[in-house]
């Protein structure tokens, strides 16, 4: 364990880029509520004393514009972070993406499959009150990125930093919309802690060279996702299967991997659809555990109708990847191996 003191700075300062993207952190009150505003940079310098500055690398703060309500995040939005990262990977020591609660696994998780293997360490962070704001969370989690992003032991791949915690950014879930422990990966243990000292819990993935930074060409209409409830229509399913540009759905199904039978219509939509190329991915709802799809009868039915279970991926990491596979041009078989390999530590290998 190393003392927050001694943080291993590289030469005489370490150096982290941190991007603002938008989000809670660093909105502002208006008439219509909390909005995105300019400005963060000398906010932040306002609210940093010299004592703790002392104890941080050096930053510079890039702002990103449009800002955004991470509500509205489409996948393009990806690209643009990964070429901001591309434009500074060999000037800094670590980076930190400021970004909205909502859709930050979504990004962590995207991130984590369009980088690759990684050489330097890419944080999430951000907050549930802005920065400024009585009793935010704001400036403890940056603190908390800046100290984590230039430490020697720090893991070099795509993470989350929330509340004293360091998550895996692709095995991460929002877990409570209020409270300051916002996130948790329910599938896999915690990267790091900061308590009194910084420690990490897990050597985390193997370290790679220069990053992937090839944009991907996403197609916003070409993955789905549908929760199956009592009382799904399948008329309903069969209507979101035959959605023009669908190319992926993930199906969130009870369990183990259970479906309904939907008045026997359910498995034979599933396996026309698969039939035409849609690749479909079997989830639990279960915020922990893992499908078993040939557990019970009515999931082994979709194992032969063409569904691939995923494991224990969470539904943020399955939506993400299949965006970046099927925008690398991948499909059929190529696509189902390349979903189910573990290679960024999305699926606890079975």
């Amino acid at each position: 364990m190393t003392p927050l003191t001694d943080l291993g700075l590289k030469g005489d300062r370490a150096r982290v880029l941190v991007l603002h993207t938008g989000g809670t952190i660093g909105m502002r009150a208006s008439s219509q509520g909390y909005v995105p505003a300019p400005g963060f940079a000398a906010r932040l310098a306002d609210h940093l004393d010299a004592d703790t500055r002392k104890a941080l690398p050096d930053y510079d703060l890039e702002e990103l514009h449009p800002l955004l309500d991470s509500a509205d995040l489409a996948p393009n939005d990806w690209n643009r972070l990964v070429t901001r990262l591309a434009v500074h990977w060999a000037t800094y020591d670590g980076f930190i993406v400021l970004h909205g609660t909502d859709t930050m696994a979504y990004t962590a998780s995207a991130l984590s499959f369009m980088l690759g293997a990684l050489d330097k360490p890419v944080l999430l962070t951000g907050a549930q009150i802005p920065l400024g704001e009585p009793r935010s969370d704001a400036l403890d989690n940056l603190v908390t990125a800046l100290q984590m992003a230039v430490h020697p032991d720090v893991p070099r791949e795509v993470g989350i930093v929330f509340h004293q915690r360091l998550l895996r950014g692709n095995r991460t879930r929002k877990v409570h919309s209020q409270g300051m422990a916002a996130f948790d990966s329910p599938n896999a243990p915690w990267l790091g802690e900061a308590g009194i000292q910084l420690r990490f819990l897990s050597q985390g993935l193997p370290a790679g060279a220069t990053p992937d930074f090839t944009p991907v060409d996403f197609l916003s209409e070409a993955v789905a996702l549908l929760t199956v409830h009592p009382g799904l229509s399948p008329t309903l399913l069969e209507s979101v299967l035959g959605q023009a540009g669908l190319k992926a759905l993930v199906l969130m199904t009870y369990g183990a991997g259970n479906p309904p039978g939907l008045e026997g219509r359910l498995v034979p939509a599933l396996h026309e659809a698969s039939l035409r190329g849609i690749a479909i991915v079997n989830l639990t709802q279960c915020l922990q555990g893992h499908v078993i799809q040939g557990a019970y009868a009515t999931g082994g039915a979709l194992s032969a109708a063409g569904v691939t279970g995923g494991h224990d991926m969470t539904p943020e990491a399955a939506i993400s990847k299949l965006h970046v596979l099927l925008g690398r041009g991948l499909a059929g078989e190529a696509l189902k191996a390349a979903f189910l390999c573990p290679e960024r530590g999305d699926i606890t290998p079975v």
